[in-house]
């Protein structure tokens, strides 16, 4: 963006910085709630970024080739709040006083989607920093895809202001050594180092030195004063101008900045100043106690005029795009692929050809779908975090992202299309959510079922955000075998099932895991209107669970096919008088186990209906026509799933059967752990036979 036309004499920056300082005062004083000290310390360098640095056009919040800001440290949201709506966003004065209201854009840590302007969710520590290294890894990959005739329509920076909280959690970590690994030199984060945590002081527990610990991670390290604005400037300028690396500047700040009694301890970090300290620091800053939310019209002109430069930024940028497309056709149709996320009407049809009967483990049969999907789906990037060779999801013909030592071309390392994320599944979740919000791709992240527990953080903050990221579990189960009880999931399912706003799919063959895959797609595609005007149905992300074990083929009545599979749960085999004695719902490498015991009970006279139920949260919101039909009411049921039973009773009743797992795992090859479980299907015939003859 252009410098600024109106020169800013000190005096005047003096006004800014403190207007940005007292609105988040003023705020946490009304709402008797918050954090004044983060923005009052890091208001002097936010200011310098948003001012002089920072690429954005509040009339067009979702432009392309804006650049990001993330506000990692999210208990310091009024900082981020007062910023939007001094640059225009659509964020009132009225907004501001209702800080921590119900029903307000200004909730008290930043999520995305309440308001023009947030990024992403942030407030869990160091999801931010991670978020904030998709969206650059997005950037470049897009850098990669697009640059032709000498420009590139996407050359976005990612900037953010992080705290000590951020670079002490291990998703931080994780995220960090993968941007210095990727070489992302469009990610410039200033961290607030104030020196204090809600504890006291951070030499209680954070001695290190982060500016060394960066600098191993590959990354280009600044040091400067946080009020020192020439500083902050120059290291600023500095990291922007490193296309290499990505930038930490470590920016030594005074939390609660001008309190008199507060300043630099502790007492500033959660709560109010409080009226007196109000008082005190107004005055001893030269700031008027009257009126609060106090907006000076020679600051507000500061911003109109940088949101002014940033609107005429993007016009000439849509201008310069227009002509880009009209010269270089064959990118045209790629481009409104990537950033409309496009795949085909009757995806789900395309990708469960030739699935139906095909026997395998269903990651070796989602392997295969992935392949096709990644034909047909230009936006569809992932991998896994160091397990493609059990996870089964490298886009084969997509090339790999990731450092090449010898490229003579810097985009090479992002031109691929798999993505290797390394033994960092904290930061792979975070990661794969930074890049679904940047707007282009749809992205998934891959790991076993029981590590799930690491990345368990992203995946909430996906739901609360409506994020519609995708995640493949594989090893789903005790069955996984020799491994033991640590690689054995028991109670991920009924954990991971408790997330509002999530789909998780456990497909029982190929069929349903092409549902699975067509959903997720459509998903991220916005067919399902993932956009959040209040949490609804069909937002948030979209997890598969899928078997390490090889199944055999699935036998399908007529009329049991991909269609049915995506409302969730539906009548996968009936007994031949339709009038089935019980109903018996089974997932995934389960649901051939009840169809073979199914018969076995035929064979002692009792006719059951098994309804495979891949999803429960898509059949949950079927009409009640529907599933009144597949379960009725009054009808005994009985479910059968190798893990948690918490997820079952809400179908079978008090008096019903549930066939789960209900202590740890145990080290044994697969077959002797589902005799000693009880999960073949002559076991599972007699526990369904015994429950009917009770009554």
């Amino acid at each position: 963006m252009k410098a600024m036309q109106t020169t800013i004499s000190p005096a005047l920056r003096r006004d800014a910085v403190n207007t940005i300082r007292f609105l988040a005062v003023d705020a946490v004083e009304k709402a008797e709630s918050g954090h004044p000290g983060a923005p009052m310390g890091v208001a002097e360098m936010a200011f310098t970024l948003w001012s002089e640095f920072l690429r954005f056009d509040p009339a067009a919040p979702d432009w392309e080739n804006r650049d990001r800001f993330v506000l990692s440290a999210g208990h310091a949201s009024m900082l981020l709040y007062g910023l939007l709506h001094l640059s225009g966003y659509e964020v009132s004065l009225d907004d501001l006083r209702e800080f921590r209201q119900w029903g307000s854009k200004t909730a008290g840590h930043p999520e995305f989607g309440l308001a023009p302007g947030i990024e992403c969710t942030t407030g869990p520590l160091g999801q931010g920093f991670a978020n904030g290294v998709g969206m650059a890894l997005a950037g470049r990959m897009l850098a990669a895809r697009f640059t032709a005739g000498g420009w590139c329509p996407i050359g976005y920076r990612v900037f953010g202001i992080v705290s000590d909280g951020d670079l002490m959690e291990g998703v931080a970590a994780e995220a960090a050594s993968l941007a210095g690994s990727l070489r992302l030199g469009n990610l410039v984060y200033l961290y607030d180092d104030n020196g204090i945590t809600i504890e006291g002081s951070t030499r209680l527990t954070f001695l290190e030195d982060v500016a060394m610990r960066f600098a191993g991670y590959g990354w280009g390290t600044e040091s400067v004063d946080g009020d020192d604005a020439d500083a902050v400037r120059g290291a600023l300028a500095r990291g922007v101008a490193d296309d290499e690396r990505p930038t930490l500047i470590v920016a030594r700040t005074t939390i609660g900045h001008g309190s008199p009694g507060k300043q630099g301890t502790r007492e500033v970090h959660g709560s109010p100043l409080g009226a007196e300290e109000t008082r005190r620091t107004k005055e001893a800053l030269g700031w008027p106690l009257e009126p609060t939310f106090r907006v000076p019209d020679e600051v507000r002109a500061i911003f109109r005029e940088r949101a002014e430069a940033g609107a005429a930024e993007r016009a000439a940028w849509e201008r310069r795009l227009s002509g880009w497309l009209r010269e270089h056709p064959d990118l045209a149709p790629k481009w409104t692929a990537h950033w409309e996320r496009s795949a085909p009407e009757d995806l789900a049809a395309r990708l469960a050809e030739g699935m139906a009967g095909a026997a395998g483990a269903t990651r070796s049969l989602s392997g295969k779908i992935i392949q096709k999907a990644a034909a047909l789906v230009p936006a569809l990037v992932g991998g896994s975090a160091d397990l493609d060779p059990s996870t089964n999801t490298a886009i084969v013909a997509g090339g790999d992202v990731g450092p090449i030592v010898d490229a003579k071309d810097p985009l090479d390392l992002y031109r691929g299309r798999t993505l290797h994320f390394g033994v960092r599944e904290h930061a792979m979740g975070a990661v794969v959510n930074g890049m679904a919000v940047s707007g282009a791709f749809i992205p998934y992240g891959s790991t076993f079922l029981v590590f799930s527990d690491y990345m368990r953080p992203a995946i909430r903050l996906a739901s609360i955000s409506g994020i519609p990221s995708i995640f493949v579990f594989t090893h789903d189960s005790v069955f996984l075998g020799e491994d033991g009880p640590t690689h054995q999931p028991v109670e991920h399912l009924a954990a991971l099932r408790a997330i509002p706003g999530l789909v998780l799919f456990r497909p029982a063959d190929g069929v349903e895991t092409a549902a699975a895959w067509a959903w997720a797609i459509e998903r991220a595609a916005g067919r399902l209107s993932w956009r959040r005007g209040g949490l609804e149905h069909g937002e948030g992300p979209t997890l598969l669970v899928l078997t390490r074990q090889k199944l055999p083929a699935i036998e399908r009545d007529a009329g049991a096919g991909v269609a049915e599979a995506l409302r969730g749960g539906y009548t996968l085999a009936d007994p031949p008088s339709g009038r089935p004695d019980a109903i018996v719902i089974a997932t995934g490498s389960e649901v051939w186990v009840a169809l073979a015991a199914m018969k076995t009970l035929a064979e002692q006279g009792v006719a059951v209906r098994v309804v495979s139920m891949p999803s429960v949260e898509l059949f949950e919101r079927q009409p009640a026509e529907y599933r009144s039909a597949v379960i009725p009411p009054g009808a005994r049921v009985a479910a059968i799933e190798a893990g948690s039973p918490l997820t079952w009773h809400r179908f079978t009743g008090p008096g019903g059967l549930v066939i789960g797992v209900e202590r740890f795992g145990a080290s044994a090859p697969w077959e002797i752990i589902a005799e000693q479980f009880g999960f073949t299907p002559a076991a599972v015939a007699t526990r369904i036979a015994d429950w009917l003859k009770k009554g």
